[in-house]
């Protein structure tokens, strides 16, 4: 595995980029995932979200990720980054890239992908609505936070 399939960023992310890093001749398939901030959630509206990471761990996780993809399908190659910062309502948040030799592996492999990362990653975004803020603990929204935000150590 190496790191650059794996990454936290603060800028956009491009779908083509990280497309080509999992491209390669024995691939008859490459699926990816475009998770996007959605204006209404629960029925509230969402004005903009706020990601925070502890980095050094959050690509760690990605990579373990990686490696659990490749160990379930075999000859699968995958490419990850996740946004950290503010992003507007349709800005992307996180891009999976998976390649296989058929569809069907490529496919599961990117659900397993974007699951693992709600379950393992530290990764946490705060909610901004028009009538206030909450940050949402974990991804799979199980934590909450007493104190209002994370606590993150880097």
């Amino acid at each position: 595995m190496t790191e650059e399939l794996f990454q936290i960023t603060d800028k956009p992310i491009q779908l083509e980029q990280l497309v080509a890093k999992v491209e390669r001749p024995e691939a008859g398939a490459i699926t990816t995932f475009i998770g996007t901030v959605r204006e209404w959630t629960k029925g509230k509206r969402t004005i903009y979200l706020e990601y925070q990471a502890y980095k050094p761990m959050a690509v760690k996780m990605l990579a373990t990720i990686g490696e659990e993809i490749e160990a379930k399908w075999p000859n699968t190659q995958v490419a990850i980054t996740h946004r950290i910062g503010h992003l507007e309502i349709s800005d992307i948040a996180v891009i999976i890239a998976v390649s296989s030799p058929h569809r069907k592996a490529a496919y599961q492999a990117n659900e397993y992908a974007i699951e693992r990362i709600k379950e393992i990653v530290p990764i946490w975004k705060k909610e901004n609505w028009e009538d206030g803020e909450t940050w949402i603990g974990d991804q799979l929204e199980q934590v909450s936070y007493p104190e209002g935000k994370p606590q993150i150590k880097e």
